[in-house]
């Protein structure tokens, strides 16, 4: 995603334009919020930005808002809060519409349970449990500012916020919370895995292709918009 909107802005620009992003995505993850910023000294208004960038990215990606700012503000360390969605179609049959939107389970889920065994996670932990053997973050430490597992129908979604996330996180937390909801552990065995600080102690990582990072927070000042919520499900599909 980031090399192709680095060139569509950059024939906007008519010169190179390197982006920084809000946070990474793993390959096959959505999102709708991310936030980029860029430097440039061409003369373009925000709606030359917005269409320029539009035209020349492919139909996967979208540009929904361009505005100036100064030069404090930066994409990812101004950030204070990340948002993230993940889908989870909980019935006998698959999706062929939201293949690549939702992990499909196909045995029951316990969402309350799931529900009560994501608490333990609230506020500041070393989340080294939850993090991807690879993940180059200098601490595991973060701090998650809610988190919560609903059913509506046969879908079920976890939405977390937090201030920042590790590599996996979410999805190390959905295949963990989703032992729960099989059953096959109990709700606070899910703080003994986050006390343990051993990812081998959770459970396995959701699929990529039900997360989708769906808002980055910045201080008010900075008059960033809200990203609009399209990640809606249709009843039926």
């Amino acid at each position: 995603m980031q090399q192709r909107v680095e060139e569509a802005l950059s024939l906007v620009a008519n010169e190179t334009v390197d982006v920084t992003c809000a946070g990474r995505t793993d390959a096959g993850v959505h999102a709708s919020g991310q936030v980029v910023h860029f430097d440039s000294v061409s003369d373009r208004s925000n709606r030359g930005w917005l269409l320029g960038a539009n035209s020349n990215l492919p139909d996967d990606i979208s540009v929904t808002w361009a505005r100036r700012v100064d030069d404090s503000f930066h994409a990812r360390f101004s950030a204070t809060a990340r948002s993230y969605r993940y889908r989870i179609l909980n019935r006998l049959e698959r999706s062929a519409l939201y293949r690549d939107r939702a992990w499909w389970v196909y045995e029951p889920l316990d969402a309350n349970a799931m529900h009560e065994a994501a608490q333990h996670l609230l506020g500041i932990h070393d989340f080294s449990a939850f993090r991807a053997a690879g993940c180059q973050a200098s601490s595991p430490e973060r701090e998650i500012k809610s988190i919560a597992v609903k059913r509506d129908a046969d879908w079920l979604t976890l939405s977390v916020t937090a201030n920042a996330f590790l590599q996996h996180m979410v999805r190390n937390i959905v295949g963990t919370l989703a032992a729960v909801g099989l059953a096959e552990q109990r709700a606070a065995w899910v703080r003994e895995v986050l006390q343990s600080a051993d990812r081998k102690a959770g459970g396995i990582a959701a699929p990529a292709h039900g997360l989708t990072l769906v808002a980055v927070a910045y201080p008010q000042p900075f008059e960033i918009p809200r990203a609009p919520d399209y990640d809606l499900i249709a009843a039926g599909c």
